[in-house]
């Protein structure tokens, strides 16, 4: 499912998603889009308040943006997505790849794989809570996803 206007009931926190760039590839019929997304910074309060006492100042920003890339292979029947974080890059980094694709097992069927890459530093004793916190929320958006297909 696309979804075109933000926020909505499956994304409450995508408040925007602008297309910058798409294109499709006339060799091999791939469709490739580049988006950045606008999202609600989702960090609890507590964490930004405590944060700001080692001068982590960049965690009390009220949004947050990420980078979208996707390839879609229509005539394979395929789309793989890669986005990262593109704040707080001093400090955390945050990538996420998915590749839907249609199953060999059954035709009506999707089988769909993800990977994730989360790191904090600079955070001193606050690393490891802000990795969990971000481990955590990416866990709630696979469960989304598989309740879609």
């Amino acid at each position: 499912a696309f979804l075109s206007q933000y926020p909505s009931p499956m994304e409450k926190h995508v408040t925007a998603v602008e297309t910058v760039e798409e294109k499709t590839d006339l060799s091999t019929g791939i469709i490739y889009r580049r988006r950045i997304a606008t999202c609600q910074n989702v960090i609890p309060e507590i964490l930004r308040k405590v944060t700001i006492f080692w001068e982590i100042f960049v965690l009390k920003v009220p949004d947050i943006y990420l980078e979208e890339e996707s390839w879609l292979n229509m005539e394979k029947r395929n789309m793989a997505m890669r986005s990262h974080c593109l704040t707080w890059t001093q400090y955390a980094s945050l990538s996420e790849e998915s590749v839907f694709k249609e199953s060999l097992e059954n035709p009506n069927w999707t089988d769909f794989t993800q990977k994730g890459r989360i790191s904090v530093t600079g955070a001193g004793l606050l690393n490891c809570v802000l990795e969990a916190f971000a481990q955590s929320f990416l866990k709630q958006g696979v469960k989304k996803v598989s309740r879609l297909l």
